[in-house]
């Protein structure tokens, strides 16, 4: 298949949020929207939009604080709900009245609920090892709520700077276990030169915890309202914080949901690219 190189677009949402998207495929193509994980950016979707741009027009959107999209103003957090209502947003700053809806990790969990939000819009649901946010089942609830309010309020971790592009490579390496040249599009994507150095384009207060997260029975129930067919791929052996009966009984709750597993790692899309749009377009056709 041809290659498509992706066009660049930026969504203004309001005055002080800017949303940055890459695209492929053709303009009247049905449209796809994408949503990346927690630190990732569009370049986590480098080798699979490629795959899919002749059947789709592919948007890999940022999510905010991440990758070349706005940072929230100082004093705001960041919080899942609102990651939904900026999808929702770009999607009507983009037109897509009805469109298909793809998220990995974070952007899964994002997705589920945009589709649980607006089920009018979305033609299907795919997503790769996610579905519905991380949830709270009571036991670290307190501890969690203490530590968010005991963190810095301007800032989270601190992140790293680098010498070189291959330095933040590897560095991105060790922390996720992707190959060097998996990593690459995402690093590439998420550094920028700062003063001879390199730094993570990404908000640092992405790494400060969350005060409140739903609890596993809101969960539930919101995800209970995805009406569209959706199609849940999950690796093997399992993420640790994705187990596999919590994701049994969460997919329990979608009335249209085909479950399928993967051999590999969290990233599927980028070690198995082309087994992963093999079974998009296989579900698509379902």
């Amino acid at each position: 298949m041809k290659a498509h190189a992706p066009i660049e677009q930026r969504i203004t949402l309001s005055h002080h949020l800017a949303l940055t998207a890459q695209i492929w495929g053709a303009a009247d193509a049905p449209p796809l929207l994408a949503l990346h994980g927690w630190l990732d950016n569009a370049g986590s979707f480098a080798l699979l939009a490629p795959k899919l741009a002749e059947r789709f027009r592919f948007i890999a959107l940022e999510l905010p604080g991440h990758g070349h999209s706005s940072h929230l103003p100082a004093g705001i957090s960041y919080h899942f709900v609102d990651y939904v209502s900026a999808v929702i947003n770009a999607a009507d700053a983009l037109g897509l009245e009805r469109y298909t809806l793809l998220g990995h990790s974070l952007g899964a969990g994002i997705a589920s609920l945009a589709a649980a939000a607006t089920p009018q819009r979305i033609d299907r649901l795919f997503l790769i090892e996610g579905l519905g946010p991380l949830g709270d089942d009571g036991s670290h609830t307190l501890q969690r709520f203490r530590d968010a309010y005991t963190a810095p309020a301007t800032s989270g971790k601190s992140l790293r700077v680098f010498t070189s592009v291959e330095q933040a490579i590897s560095a991105r390496t060790v922390a996720s276990g992707l190959r060097t040249d998996l990593a690459r599009p995402i690093v590439e994507r998420g550094i920028a030169a700062v003063d001879g150095v390199y730094r993570w384009r990404s908000d640092s207060r992405l790494t400060r915890p969350s005060a409140v997260r739903l609890a596993e029975a809101q969960i539930r129930a919101l995800i209970a309202g995805i009406e569209a067919p959706t199609a849940l791929l999950l690796s093997r052996p399992v993420t640790p914080y994705l187990p596999s009966a919590m994701m049994e009984v969460r997919a329990q709750q979608v009335p249209r949901i085909v479950t399928s597993y993967m051999d590999g790692g969290h990233h599927l899309h980028l070690e198995r690219p082309d087994d992963v749009a093999a079974w998009l377009l296989e579900q698509s056709l379902g």
